[in-house]
């Protein structure tokens, strides 16, 4: 099965000098809350948009967690919180090319009961394997979670 999907990404202003020009612009699509974009910071950005970089590291996290949670409600795993405070890594190269070198998830899951840990902490790697954005990738997406008990 196909799915497709669509953004706008809108940039106004006037490239004239490249330390000067503004980097920020918009992601929006029909219907939702408008992102506001720009660089990271190391890159002439704005520090309070989200850059492509962060939305990528988000869009993993998230695609891991959605995946997480339906695994863990087919397995009968009650999950009463998830918390992820996911990082990536990039290198940079000289000609200004770059790329992610890995991302790290570290899911902090609460279950409502002892005995569903074991089940919930396998559920990450099958939730691995479903990740649509993970497995678009071309960088590891390494896991360390912790999982309590509600």
């Amino acid at each position: 099965m196909k799915h497709a999907y669509d953004v706008r990404v809108a940039w106004t202003g006037r490239t004239t000098d490249y330390r000067s020009y503004s980097r920020n612009h918009t992601v929006s699509t029909d219907g939702r809350p408008e992102l506001r974009g720009s660089s990271d910071p190391t890159f002439r950005g704005d520090r309070d948009r989200w850059n492509p970089e962060q939305l990528l590291l988000a869009a993993l996290a998230q695609c891991h967690m959605l995946a997480y949670l339906h695994v863990c409600v087919t397995e009968g795993v009650v999950v009463t919180g998830y918390v992820d405070e996911a990082t990536g890594s990039m290198t940079s190269d000289r000609d200004g090319s770059g790329r992610f070198t890995e991302a790290l998830l570290r899911p902090r899951v609460t279950v409502a009961d002892a005995s569903m840990v074991e089940a919930a902490e396998r559920a990450h790697r099958r939730a691995n394997e479903l990740c649509f954005i993970a497995n678009s990738v071309s960088f590891p997406v390494r896991h360390e979670p912790t999982t309590t008990v509600d």
